[in-house]
């Protein structure tokens, strides 16, 4: 039985239309067709097929009478490789719609597809923001993770398969103006009932540091700070039972709901040091993102709360006391401690501190971090 949850008020603000409660994947093939889709492309991965997943959502999007050509290369942390594979099998047949059913990495995939089918030129052509020159096909979005939130953001995050440089490419305009941002997400909490109990904890942590980060950036306004607020307040009581006891369906639920809201205070702010820390220790040492943003945030915290401030203060009156409960979350997901445990060598802390100085989110931490703030991180998280 398909069943629907009112939204908060602070979704009114995000552009993507957003279908959410139980059984919801059977209303994709419609959403498709009310997007004027008459063939699609469904970017998704092995373990999503594997569990039934993209066959649901393919048998809905056939019963709509909408064409389907499926790309299941799609894989974790998504390179130029993988948009290239996928942008192949685009260029194959006559495509109208992308339709991302997956985690993060899926949906960031279709994104990099769709943009290239669209306008051309590589990724690296594409790197920042604006650039687009030609509209992008419609696209939905159908997470399986209660996580990144990319279904409400217009940045596709792809590495660059030979420097492994994580580039963030995006356009902010409308959907229906040209923008990146999906038209539309389908939230089933359904479909996160099978993810395997650490990817529920990273996908999690990850959703619980938007929500931290979002709360504190130099470009927070009055939208983001309410919509980091209730992100907050759907995620930090629901963190440890989602993860502890998967048959648990409302927490489940709120997880979805507070990652793609976490998702859409992002778009309308941006994120900090934590997050400038982690692209390194995953695109050089391959840490899961969720982790790796998950151990660098207390530490960022503290050093953010460092003087007696208190950026967080929406979310906890107490920033340290905050850091410590992130630690909790940690040990809750039973995910690494320390960078020593995930095998980084204190020997490249240099070079690590170096590319988090040059990522995309470090100029928004509420404190200046340049190389040797970032140095002085990782030393901590070791």
């Amino acid at each position: 039985m398909t069943t629907a949850r009112a939204l908060p008020e602070v979704l009114a603000h995000s552009p993507v239309r957003v279908m959410f409660g139980s059984g919801m994947v059977a209303r994709l093939g419609r959403a498709a067709r009310e997007l004027g889709a008459s063939s699609a492309l469904v970017v998704t991965d092995p373990g999503i097929e594997a569990a039934g997943h993209a066959l649901t959502a393919l048998d809905s999007i056939r019963q709509a009478r909408v064409q389907v050509e499926v790309f299941n290369g799609a894989r974790e942390n998504p390179t130029t490789e993988h948009v290239a594979a996928g942008l192949a099998v685009a260029r194959s047949r006559y495509i109208d719609i992308i339709i991302a059913v997956g985690g993060g990495s899926a949906m960031d995939c279709a994104k990099g597809i769709n943009l290239l089918l669209t306008n051309g030129g590589a990724m690296a052509d594409h790197v920042g923001e604006g650039k687009l020159s030609k509209p992008l096909l419609p696209m939905i979005a159908v997470p399986t993770t209660a996580g990144t939130g990319s279904e409400a953001q217009s940045f596709a995050l792809i590495s660059d398969a030979a420097t492994h440089r994580k580039m963030a490419c995006g356009d902010r305009r409308l959907p229906d103006e040209g923008g990146l941002r999906p038209r539309a997400a389908i939230l089933d909490p359904d479909l996160t009932r099978s993810q395997p109990v650490k990817v529920a904890a990273a996908s999690g942590i990850d959703a619980l540091a938007h929500a931290v980060e979002t709360a504190a950036t130099t470009r927070r306004n009055d939208v983001s700070r309410a919509m980091s607020r209730e992100a907050w307040g759907l995620l930090r009581p629901n963190f440890a039972e989602a993860v502890r006891n998967p048959d648990n369906d409302a927490a489940r639920a709120d997880m979805l709901l507070g990652a793609h809201v976490a998702g859409a205070a992002i778009e309308a702010s941006m994120l900090g040091a934590a997050h400038a820390c982690s692209n390194p220790l995953t695109a050089r040492f391959n840490v899961p993102h969720g982790f790796a943003v998950g151990m660098m945030l207390p530490h960022v915290i503290r050093f953010n709360c460092d003087g007696g401030a208190n950026p967080y203060a929406d979310l906890c009156n107490d920033g340290r006391a905050l850091a410590d409960q992130v630690e909790e979350f940690l040990a809750v997901g039973a995910g690494p401690r320390t960078l020593r445990e995930c095998g980084v060598p204190a020997e490249a802390i240099p070079e690590l501190a170096a590319d988090a100085a040059g990522q995309w989110t470090a100029q928004f931490n509420p404190r200046t971090v340049e190389v040797d703030q970032l140095c002085r991180l990782y030393e901590a998280a070791m």
